[in-house]
């Protein structure tokens, strides 16, 4: 998140301690509409699209889906840093959620409408291409939303309401999303089933685009003072702040999980619950939860700290993915229940770390006086990517190894090793990794009072 260039001056204190108007905090939060969208629907329906509409074999398929987030991992703090330089009289920030944004839904239309070549190297070229222009476009998007924040307000509480109703939107879109995909594309079938998803999802995105663009309008966004330093310089000093690296390590290996267990639901629909209906049920398991009982995480993160709540929604998250390794055997309303579990816990994996990163980014401001807020984010979001196109290329690898047998119309009979490594890539693999993130979350030290210390220094 963004920090001021020189916080005092640019806000009042008033605004400083004011409450956000409810239409700035539902504008913000409605940038999860594209975000969520498109967090969700590659990592739940490119790598089936790939192997059970194109006949790409699974290895192939998962390298296919991360090589273009991959890139983010560069471009996201170039993109950071371009916005940090950005003097748009509309604000620092809001020119790229709309450039960025309607791009970003004109390559995802495209992404899905390939002409059916004759030859699976077109066809998998073709994808590989549209989907670097997917991640280009989000990453000019994704990183200065996620950087407004802290230049919208310096509140810490603020901050985690704010946050509360992006997660919350970002919940609705993500069921929204997730669960009419899969249904578009069954209702139609084949290629022409995913060729009007796409087109669908890509009104989803504008929408989103447009009413975050649209709402922060009125937001007390204040000026950006671009970095003195270069970008490897500022990319050495974020390596440098320790809570910051530990909550990032943190949330990249969540967000593995996550990708995972997003990539294996149209598997587990049809290979080990035998119903393509099932993953509309699983997705509105997953994420009816994390509608109702966002709010509940903030709370409770405002009672016990944003860490403890941040570690006991990891455990939940842990808890639910564990269960799901009994899939094979236990009835469909178990997996079910199991999913919902993992929907709760999700919830509160996205407020927590969403909620404390502008606290790192603004103890380091204080601590030196410099503005790297667009770094740090650029940063972020990287990882966040990252770990989302991770999940479903280790997927891909979980298939391959377990002998996954691809086609064209998506009915190949599958050996019993290959059902075994969907179940265990949608459950076993997501909760080690959870579990793992919590030796560094264990070791990060930011707390309220820290933070609000900084902000009075």
């Amino acid at each position: 998140m963004t920090v001021l260039a020189d916080y005092p001056a640019a806000m009042s204190e008033a605004s400083v301690e004011a409450r956000l108007p409810t239409r700035v905090r539902a504008g913000y939060g409605f940038g999860s509409v594209a975000t969520g969208t498109f967090g969700t629907v590659p990592g739940l329906m490119l790598l089936p699209y790939l192997t059970d509409t194109l006949g790409i074999s699974a290895l192939l398929a998962g390298v296919i889906v991360f090589a273009p987030k991959a890139w983010d991992v560069v471009l996201n703090p170039i993109a950071g840093r371009i916005s940090d330089r950005s003097t748009d009289t509309r604000g620092p920030r809001r020119p790229f959620l709309l450039k960025g944004g309607l791009l970003l839904a004109a390559c995802f239309a495209l992404l899905f409408a390939a002409p059916d070549f004759g030859s699976r190297g077109l066809d998998a070229l073709w994808v590989l291409v549209l989907f670097v222009g997917c991640a280009t476009a989000y990453a000019f998007f994704q990183v200065p939303y996620v950087a407004m924040p802290a230049e919208i307000t310096s509140s810490y509480d603020e901050r985690t309401r704010l946050m509360t109703w992006r997660v919350a939107i970002l919940a609705f879109a993500i069921m929204l999303s997730g669960a009419t995909a899969p249904a578009i594309r069954d209702a139609l079938g084949g290629r022409a089933g995913y060729r009007v998803m796409g087109l669908a999802v890509a009104v989803l995105l504008v929408v989103g685009v447009v009413g975050a663009y649209v709402g922060t309008k009125p937001a007390p966004i204040g000026a950006v003072s671009p970095s003195p330093t270069s970008l490897r310089e500022q990319l050495r000093v974020v390596a440098d702040a320790r809570d910051f690296r530990l909550l990032l390590t943190t949330f990249v290996l969540q967000a593995l999980a996550t990708g995972s267990m997003l990539a294996g639901v149209d598997y587990v629909s049809r290979h080990v619950l035998d119903s393509k209906g099932a993953s509309t049920i699983l997705f509105i398991c997953f994420v009816g939860p994390a509608l109702l009982l966002t709010p509940a995480w903030s709370a409770l993160g405002q009672r016990i700290g944003k860490k403890r709540g941040y570690v006991a929604a990891s455990l939940v998250l842990a808890l639910g993915a564990l269960l799901l390794v009994g899939a094979r055997v236990v009835p469909s309303g178990f997996v079910f229940a199991a999913t919902a579990l993992v929907g709760l816990g999700y919830a509160g994996t996205q407020v927590f770390p969403m909620a404390m990163l502008p606290d790192a980014a603004a103890v380091d401001f204080r601590r030196t006086g410099s503005n790297r807020a667009g770094v740090y984010t650029g940063v972020w979001t990287a990882g966040e990517t990252l770990g989302l196109a991770l999940g479903p290329g280790v997927f891909g690898l979980v298939l391959a190894l377990g002998g996954y047998v691809s086609s064209t119309d998506g009915d190949a009979a599958q050996p019993h090793s290959a059902v075994t490594a969907i179940v265990l890539g949608f459950s076993l693999l997501p909760c080690a990794l959870t579990l793992l993130s919590l030796f560094w979350l264990s070791r990060y030290q930011l707390d309220a009072a820290t933070v609000q210390q900084a902000e009075t220094w």
